[in-house]
């Protein structure tokens, strides 16, 4: 689960992290009224949308006068940013940076630990330095048993800074966002960039956090705060009706019975050349119903130029999921080419149902099904 800048911001100063001050504003008046509240020079007008990316859209702008945070308000609230509407924004002081920094503690799976990484280099293109020179970033795991005890943050502290005044404020940062990173079973908190400003003080000018969804039932605060994103409603709305829906970037769409057939569905198609549209298990259930609502899901997305239906039945007989499909499809208007291969118990009595329906092309093997998909998206012929 995401939250916004101004809502990672209000955790981070409950567990002392410096931030600049800031005010949430929903229009544009709202945003000239904070200026005068804020009663400084020149201030920052940030779109606050649950993706990043945000300065090199237009989504943070700079103003110095009530005009001008005016005219950059109203420009920002009309901005859509990667598919996110603009719908508030956060007006902050702006400060004398002399300096960026990236801090941040995530889960490193591999390690089976949290990893602390930073970097001098931190600000809008931390991408581009991880890419280009990726020693300028530092990552340091973090014992479990262990923590992060002040003589640890004041090693890593002074991995940025040499001035032991500096060092000192930064081992509290590090300390502090390593708490609030445990206490709130995150999975990311970030700071980027945290800047040094002109006057030699540090502050957590964005702020980013990410939590483990599993956890959420422990933070009931946290939980009250969970925005859903267009995607996460789909999943949402996936669990509630039985099944596991991921959206991905393909044309491929995925229907499958079991998690791991359908990991090796993906890699199937990726293997083949194409791209899949999805994750969706539809678990071991041929009702027509089930079939009909995860077909839903998957025609709802306009990228989606064929549909994969692989089944492997078991316990269900194939005989019974032809039967579920045929059903379905009955109640289904679609021009998409539909390939189904369908093995297991009853398979030819199965197959032979759905090749007399004329509504699907049908395989007996994996490696034939996903050649027909990726052909199909391709337009060749079959």
């Amino acid at each position: 689960m995401k939250v916004h800048e101004y809502q990672a911001k209000e955790i981070f100063s409950r567990y002392e992290i410096p931030v600049e001050r800031h005010v949430l504003c929903n229009t544009p008046d709202e945003a000239v009224k904070a200026f005068r509240q804020l009663g400084t020079d020149r201030v920052a007008i940030k779109a606050q949308v649950l993706t990043g990316g945000r300065g090199k859209t237009g989504g943070v702008k700079l103003a110095n006068s009530e005009e001008l945070v005016r005219q950059h308000a109203q420009e920002i609230l009309n901005m859509t940013i990667k598919g996110f509407p603009v719908t508030r924004i956060l007006v902050s002081e702006a400060v004398e940076i002399a300096a960026e920094y990236y801090v941040s503690f995530a889960i490193d799976r591999n390690a089976r630990s949290v990893v602390l990484i930073i970097s001098a280099a931190g600000g809008i293109d931390i991408e581009e330095v991880a890419r280009k020179t990726p020693e300028k970033i530092t990552r340091y795991l973090i014992d479990p048993l262990i923590g992060l005890p002040k003589y640890l943050a004041q090693r890593f502290a002074f991995a940025l800074f040499e001035q032991p005044e500096q060092a000192k404020r930064m081992t509290s940062i590090l300390q502090d966002l390593y708490k609030a990173f445990m206490e709130s079973d995150a999975s990311l908190t970030e700071i980027n960039p945290l800047v040094l400003t002109t006057q030699g003080t540090l502050l957590a000018i964005d702020a980013k956090m990410v939590f483990d969804d599993n956890a959420l039932y422990r933070h009931p605060d946290i939980h009250a705060l969970f925005e859903l994103t267009p995607e996460e409603e789909l999943e949402a709305t996936a669990k509630e009706r039985g099944f596991s829906y991921v959206r991905m970037d393909g044309n491929i769409g995925c229907m499958v019975n079991g998690a791991g057939l359908a990991m090796t569905t993906m890699d199937m198609i990726k293997l083949y050349g194409g791209s899949p549209a999805n994750f969706l298990d539809i678990g071991g259930s041929s009702n027509p119903v089930k079939v009909i609502e995860a077909m839903k899901l998957l025609l709802n997305d306009s990228k989606v130029k064929a549909v994969f239906i692989n089944i492997f039945g078991g316990i269900t007989r194939c005989d019974d999921v032809a039967i579920g499909l045929i059903q379905a499809f009955d109640q289904l208007q679609t021009e998409i080419p539909i390939i189904v291969r369908l093995t297991g118990t009853n398979e030819n009595i199965g197959r032979k149902l759905l090749k007399d329906s004329n509504r699907f092309q049908v395989a007996e093997t994996m490696n034939e099904a996903t050649l027909m998909a990726v052909k199909s998206v391709k337009g060749e012929i079959l």
